[in-house]
């Protein structure tokens, strides 16, 4: 009876020291994705200076062979339709295509839900912009800000789709 309750003891610690080991590994792999996934802007919870919002945006991150992949499907205003590509791994610059506005991006990460992001055209700075996700994984924020040629602000909230 001894030698069973030393085992049950023994078994009871082990697991005590090996849980939060594998929990901090599966968070972390989780948090590492965090962004992966489609994401639906949300116009009412979204501001625009100046203006005018889209009227509507999607983007997807999914993860390759290569690292994360970004998708923004936009239509503008006016009407249009924009279909941007890029990487968006970290510590890196990356091409973008489907836009004239900019061509390159560069994500640094912050930490497992933050992350900003340069984007840049022919070299010179076109604006900047921090996403946010929030620890439920379910509301992703981005704040964009542009000085030049004029003043850019736009803080756009989207919601993770199932």
């Amino acid at each position: 009876m001894r030698d069973l309750a030393r085992t049950v003891l023994l078994a009871a610690a082990a697991l005590l020291v090996l849980a939060p080991t594998a929990r901090s590994q599966s968070a972390s792999k989780s948090d590492q994705d965090v962004e992966l996934g489609v994401w639906k802007v949300d116009l009412a919870k979204s501001k625009y200076y100046p203006g005018p919002p889209p009227i509507s945006e999607t983007r997807t991150f999914t993860r390759d062979k290569d690292g994360v992949k970004g998708i923004v499907l936009r239509r503008t205003a006016d009407g249009r339709e924009e279909r941007i590509e890029y990487r968006a791994d970290f510590d890196q610059e990356y091409p973008v295509s489907g836009t004239e506005a900019y061509d390159a991006v560069r994500f640094r990460r912050i930490d497992a839900y933050t992350s900003d992001a340069v984007l840049s055209h022919a070299g010179r700075v076109f604006g900047t912009a921090r996403r946010v996700i929030s620890p439920d994984g379910r509301t992703m924020t981005i704040t964009f800000r542009q000085e030049d040629p004029s003043l850019v602000k736009n803080v756009v909230v989207y919601s993770k789709q199932p």
